[in-house]
């Protein structure tokens, strides 16, 4: 799952960063009020820890954007200002949630897992999708209740098709999508054929009751056998 950390003070954003790298997230940051609204015009996410007091700006403008572009991202303010205005006029803005500073990490991790499973799963803990099931807290999967084991991409990779099931999903947002900042990086695409090569194999030779269709030339599918 990838994150948007988008906090000004250099320590707590660190702590935030560390910790949420410790939970396997793929995170990503933005420490003012430009550059916060160029990355969420830009590139899509789970989750944005969002602080309202920002150089430049407000907290509640980037959610004013993230509105008039209809953009469907978990949204927590992770704000010292915990006044009663601030906390309704950023829910009526789109917010799914609120967390004053100071805050626990597990807390924080709690809330961030709640969001996503709410905007991505129903508010389920586990994702069934035909004899496959994964649980994205524990980065498991099984198929036919025998786990399939994966490596980190091959399981970032199944878990944003499986959320995007059915849709047509292209290499440009793929790579965005579990890459993050470091595909700016990448001179061509070949990583991710070698991971979707992989992860194809894998799921067939399980059994598996969903396969990756390639699009040639535009992306990838997820759909049932």
């Amino acid at each position: 799952m990838k994150i948007l950390v988008i906090e000004d003070e250099p320590q707590m954003l660190d702590t935030l960063v560390r910790s949420l790298k410790q939970e396997q997230y793929l995170v990503e940051t933005a420490t003012d009020y430009d550059s916060a609204l160029e990355k969420v015009g830009v590139y899509a996410y789970d989750c944005i820890l969002l602080d309202i007091n920002l150089p430049g700006g407000s907290g509640l403008e980037i959610l004013e954007e993230l509105k008039k572009q209809q953009k469907t991202e978990g949204v927590i303010i992770v704000s010292a200002r915990n006044s009663v205005d601030d906390k309704i006029q950023g829910l009526e803005l789109g917010a799914d949630d609120y967390l004053p500073k100071p805050f626990h990490m597990a807390e924080l991790h709690a809330r961030v897992k709640s969001v996503l499973r709410r905007r991505k799963f129903d508010g389920q803990h586990l994702h069934q999708l035909q004899n496959v099931q994964i649980d994205p807290d524990k980065h498991q999967v099984w198929v036919a209740g025998q786990e399939l084991v994966l490596n980190r991409k091959e399981f970032d990779i199944l878990l944003y098709l499986v959320t995007n099931k059915d849709r047509l999903v292209s290499k440009t947002a793929l790579a965005e999508h579990v890459w993050g900042d470091y595909i700016d990086q990448a001179d061509n695409y070949e990583f991710i054929y070698s991971q979707i090569k992989n992860l194809r194999k894998k799921l067939k030779d399980c059994g598996a009751g969903i396969e990756i269709q390639a699009i040639y030339g535009i992306g990838y599918k997820l759909v049932a056998a």
